[in-house]
């Protein structure tokens, strides 16, 4: 499969006319949004959610962190050289790691490494695969290609992630007893483990089997919208998108897996005993 470069799709407009790039935004435009979040803080008062200071610090920090990714991006886009590139890719999944750990509501020594070396290949190794091989991105590293599509993979991967790690943490904690009593009885510790490693793998794919069950349908996707708002055919901006889902189902499934793997490496030892005290409430 092929398709086209985003540069290439943006010469077909909708309608088969003239392509037209999206509208610039000025501040006006952006304090007329802000000016949204301020009616959800007003119901937020006027219902007595107290929710009004946290709308505030999330606005304040998606509008200082998007406008500094902004520019980081322009610095890098101007290099045009793969070290930068690898260290934004580094820093993101870095800073995804320490989302995806600190949402489960339990723990375990070394947890964030495994979170990390999950995400690192999994979210990685897919994405390079799609641009390489399906995209056909030349010089691979082109970052207005490799670093919004790693950024979509780890944005959606780390919640199946932190979903299964929180699962099978609170699973092996409260069926402690029963895992405990099939290893005294003979069972190893991968048949003991087994229905609640499956069960995680299972609740950690949940959000993408949703997601894409709904697509097209009752969303529009960040990668589609973006397309079409910058003049793209609307077929080969679904083209990209069904390219992109695609890509977060296999990120987020292999990345449910391996940190489920890990976390069953890391707290069973090799003569088959259950380490639930490693485990503990964060």
């Amino acid at each position: 499969m092929n398709i086209s470069l985003l540069a290439q799709t943006g010469m077909d407009g909708a309608a088969g006319g003239e392509a037209v790039g999206a509208l610039a935004l000025g501040p006006i435009d952006l304090a007329i949004a802000a000016a949204l979040v301020l009616v959800a803080g007003a119901i937020s008062l006027l219902l007595r959610l107290h929710l009004e200071q946290r709308l505030i610090i999330a606005a304040l920090r998606t509008v200082v962190q998007l406008l500094l990714i902004g520019y980081v991006l322009r610095w890098v886009f101007a290099l045009d050289r793969p070290a930068p590139v690898l260290i934004v890719m580094l820093l993101m999944i870095t800073a995804a790691a320490y989302a995806a750990v600190t949402r489960p509501s339990r723990t375990y020594d070394r947890a964030w490494v495994s979170v990390f070396i999950t995400l690192i290949i999994c979210a990685s190794l897919t994405t390079l695969v799609v641009t390489g091989l399906i995209i056909g991105v030349t010089p691979w590293y082109q970052p207005q290609y490799l670093i919004p599509l790693l950024g979509m993979v780890l944005g959606n991967s780390l919640t199946g992630v932190s979903l299964a790690l929180d699962h099978v943490l609170d699973s092996l904690v409260k069926d402690a007893p029963r895992i405990e009593m099939m290893l005294s009885l003979g069972a190893s510790r991968w048949e003991a483990a087994r229905d609640s490693m499956a069960e995680a793998v299972r609740r950690g794919m949940i959000p993408i089997i949703n997601a894409m069950t709904v697509v097209g349908i009752v969303s529009l996707p960040g990668m589609m919208t973006g397309q079409i708002l910058a003049g793209a055919n609307p077929v080969e901006a679904v083209k990209y998108q069904i390219v992109v889902m695609f890509m977060i189902a296999a990120a987020t499934s292999a990345g449910c897996m391996m940190i489920v793997l890990l976390a069953y490496r890391r707290l069973f030892t090799s003569r088959h005993q259950l380490n639930s005290g490693a485990i503990r409430k964060r």
